[in-house]
């Protein structure tokens, strides 16, 4: 089993630098059951950090997961896996945040989230349909009230680190403003076609460690797109390597320090990913990287509106895309 290598995060709290993520938007997860059983294969092939979030619907069955597989005795405690779970957009209020929190912990079955993320900085109406936004739907997201709760989860012990997830560098500027407790991460889109520099950059000198959402570009999905799995520059060299174009784009991502978090539900291709630490690129093949154009793959259109908080993209991202 492929033993996955831990960082300290700013918290001093360790996390295994490679997560398995759980997101199938737009289509809904696995049954409960047949979700269970998958993450259980995944704590047995050697997965202990799970990425989830209040609005993909996974969180009762990474908890049930994590019960059975100290049943079985896969894991000797619950303090074996890293958990990270995320507030809904909806949940985007100081009064909100806690109470938020308190509901994943109900549906995880557990005491404490290792990693709360802030999910997006986006506050949107209970009523609205997530897919089919209007103007109307979008409240004021106010960054500092939302951080104060999410500083209440850390001092509470409900979640052992806190962080933010989508926020640009000057975004995450101002909320180290003002935050008492630094997030401890940033998790971003990344990958070979979205690199992400002068964030990975950023965050290296604030102490706040980079995830990776989307690393091997979803695959196509309304949240990615195909430039990282039918690259050439990636077949070029996974062949040369005999791995697989995932193996090389994931172990390009932890090369750069940064953790990705990766959704497969496959048992082959969950042991696959985790085969990333035991080899390295060579310098001409992280130069051959670096030509690979770069596109973002999913740029928030759904946040957008002439008169919401943002009215554009460049407002929402800062300029950074």
């Amino acid at each position: 089993m492929e033993k996955v290598p831990e960082i300290v995060l700013n918290s001093g709290h360790k996390m295994p630098t490679l997560g398995l993520g759980t997101a199938t938007i737009p289509l809904p997860p696995p049954p409960p059951d047949q979700l269970t059983s998958i993450l259980i294969d995944a704590i047995s092939a050697g997965n202990r950090h799970f990425d989830t979030a209040a609005v993909y619907g996974t969180e009762e069955s990474i908890g049930r997961a994590v019960a059975e597989a100290v049943e079985r005795g896969l894991i000797k405690n619950r303090d074996e896996v890293f958990i990270t779970s995320k507030l809904h957009m909806k949940d985007n209020h100081r009064d909100l945040v806690l109470p938020a929190l308190k509901e994943t912990l109900g549906k995880l079955g557990l005491d404490y989230v290792d990693l709360y993320l802030v999910h997006w900085p986006v506050w949107v109406k209970q009523s609205a349909n997530l897919f089919k936004m209007s103007g109307e739907d979008l409240l004021h997201f106010d960054i500092k009230g939302v951080w104060e709760g999410m500083e209440e989860c850390s001092k509470l012990g409900l979640a052992k680190s806190i962080g933010v997830s989508n926020l640009s560098c000057a975004k995450l500027s101002k909320l180290l403003e003002y935050a008492t407790i630094p997030p401890a991460v940033n998790q971003v889109e990344m990958n070979v076609a979205w690199r992400q520099v002068n964030m990975l950059e950023f965050c290296k000198e604030k102490n706040i460690h980079v995830c990776g959402w989307s690393p091997l570009g979803a695959n196509g999905g309304i949240l990615g797109s195909l430039a990282v799995m039918e690259s050439p520059i990636l077949k070029e060299i996974a062949a040369a390597k005999n791995k697989s174009i995932a193996q090389v784009a994931l172990r390009w991502i932890h090369e750069q320090g940064a953790s990705p978090i990766v959704k497969s539900f496959s048992k082959e291709r969950m042991k696959e990913n985790l085969e990333i630490f035991d080899w390295e690129l060579t310098e001409e093949d992280v130069c051959k990287i670096q030509t690979i154009p770069q596109a973002k793959g999913f740029k928030g259109q759904i946040f957008i509106f002439p008169d919401g908080q943002y009215k554009s993209l460049q407002e929402f991202w800062d300029g950074e895309i």
